[in-house]
């Protein structure tokens, strides 16, 4: 989600708190929060510690211990998400026989939990028919620069692929996105990071950006509107964008699982995840939840879950990171020196695809990040035509338009290659692209090659080559 239009910032520093444990030996397994200060405000955390169950049930016992209470379990890759009011949670969890079981922990946001305390632990066939053209289709520029008009004639995707729009809300009513929607396998994850399966929580509430973005990977075709990269596939709605437009990490990783969990192939990600553009990993904070959210991603894509995320609207080079001046967004932001070890995420995680975007003249969008080796493709994201709630159309641009680009020519992928997983489609995307030079008149921040290069990474993406092999 693009921070011009609220999702990417909407589409992804504190000093490091000391996490030095007094001595264990003395203290009880059991021992109690160390002290009886007053409460502090409703906080988030993510725990790290070992993949297995047993060490997983051990930090949910030193979570309870410390004042907290267990939001969410992950023993597939040892993450525990919890909340509590206790302001010496981080130092109280690490206390006793259990608490030695947590690797790292931190806080998830610099502000007090907005959505109030949380009770507990949650835990066909292809479409080759001749392509008719719908009303709008005209107007999609974007699609004749992928050559997904093209790919059309081969194939409009399976309905066996089932896609996760992880963003700000579907609206499924919409006449162009009804025919492909899964209410099944739609969810929430905006009440702190706990699946919400009420029917229709996964609605947009405050912002269009996620039908925006479900409408360019799977607008049907139907003789209405407009048509998706790929019109046959199904989507589904994962919510990971509050009505203040921030997307927090346990929103983020509850979705990301909950997409594996419901054998998504694909995932969209136009957002970085909040409150930092650029998590730290030498940050006490912001190293455990980086390390938490790489767990989770990484996962996901051994479950067969490809991932695809904006790259950004900040016209930074990723490559060469300086500084950030906007975050924390959610408190008081202030000015800090960057790292290697600063990541926009997910967008710079292992395993996941970086978009950058480009405009009708196949050049790059000037908001777009970018950075040689961080972009892996591009696509456009310069005033795209798509869904809007209510039954609407209108353009928005940004690299959070892009990225929906290439989930659907993944999505085209998986259909035409049912046997492919995550790894196989990545390696595809890079070679079907289109080489994108850099520009003709020079710009030093093009760095690197025709074939791979700072501002397109490994090209255009490219839907017809997609379908064809």
């Amino acid at each position: 989600m693009s921070r011009t239009s609220r999702p990417r910032r909407l589409a992804a520093g504190l000093a490091a708190a000391a996490l030095a444990c007094a001595s264990l030996g003395a203290l009880e397994a059991n021992a109690a929060p160390l002290d009886d200060t007053a409460p502090g405000p409703l906080s988030n955390y993510v725990l790290n510690t070992k993949a297995t169950p047993g060490h997983v049930r051990k930090v949910e016992d030193a979570v309870k211990q410390a004042g907290g209470t267990v939001l969410a379990s992950y023993e597939q890759f040892g993450v525990v998400v919890a909340q509590s009011t206790n302001a010496n949670f981080k130092a109280d969890v690490r206390v006793g026989h259990n608490g030695r079981e947590v690797q790292s922990v931190g806080s998830t946001r610099t502000a007090a939990v907005s959505e109030g305390p949380a009770t507990g632990l949650s835990s066909t066939d292809e479409t080759t028919a001749t392509p008719v053209p719908d009303p709008r289709e005209k107007d999609q520029w974007d699609m004749v620069q992928i050559k997904a008009d093209q790919a059309h004639a081969v194939t409009d995707g399976s309905r066996r692929v089932l896609v996760g729009v992880n963003d700000s809300g579907v609206d499924d009513t919409h006449p162009d996105l009804a025919p492909n929607f899964d209410a099944r396998d739609s969810v929430s994850c905006v009440k702190n990071g706990v699946p919400d399966t009420t029917v229709g929580a996964w609605r947009p509430t405050t912002s269009p950006h996620g039908t925006h973005v479900a409408g360019t990977i799977a607008a049907a075709r139907n003789g209405v509107g407009i048509v998706g990269v790929a019109p046959g596939v199904r989507i589904a709605s994962v919510k990971v964008v509050n009505d203040a437009g921030f997307i927090y990490p346990e929103y983020s990783i509850c979705g990301i699982v909950w997409a594996a969990e419901h054998h998504m192939a694909v995932t969209n990600h136009s957002y970085f995840i909040d409150p930092f553009e650029f998590w730290c990993n030498d940050d006490g904070d912001q190293g455990a939840v980086q390390e938490a959210v790489r767990r989770a991603y990484a996962w996901a894509t051994d479950e067969g879950t490809l991932s695809v995320a904006a790259a950004g609207n900040s016209n930074v080079d990723l490559a060469n990171k300086t500084t950030d001046s906007g975050s924390p967004n959610d408190s008081t932001p202030v000015t800090r020196t960057l790292n290697a070890g600063c990541l926009d995420m997910p967008t710079e995680l292992p395993g996941v695809i970086t978009v950058a975007s480009t405009t009708q003249a196949r050049v790059k969008s000037s908001f777009s990040n970018f950075g040689l080796n961080k972009i892996d493709v591009a696509a456009p994201g310069s005033a795209i035509l798509s869904t809007l709630p209510g039954g609407g159309y209108g353009t928005m641009s940004g690299t959070s338009m892009a990225s929906p680009h290439v989930t659907g020519i993944a999505a085209l992928m998986k259909s035409t290659h049912p046997w492919w997983g995550p790894r196989d489609i990545e390696r595809a995307l890079h070679k079907e692209a289109d080489d994108t030079a850099c520009p003709t008149t020079p710009d030093p921040r093009c760095t690197g090659t025709t074939a791979n290069n700072a501002f397109f990474g490994d090209g255009i993406a490219d839907a017809l080559d997609a379908v064809q092999r």
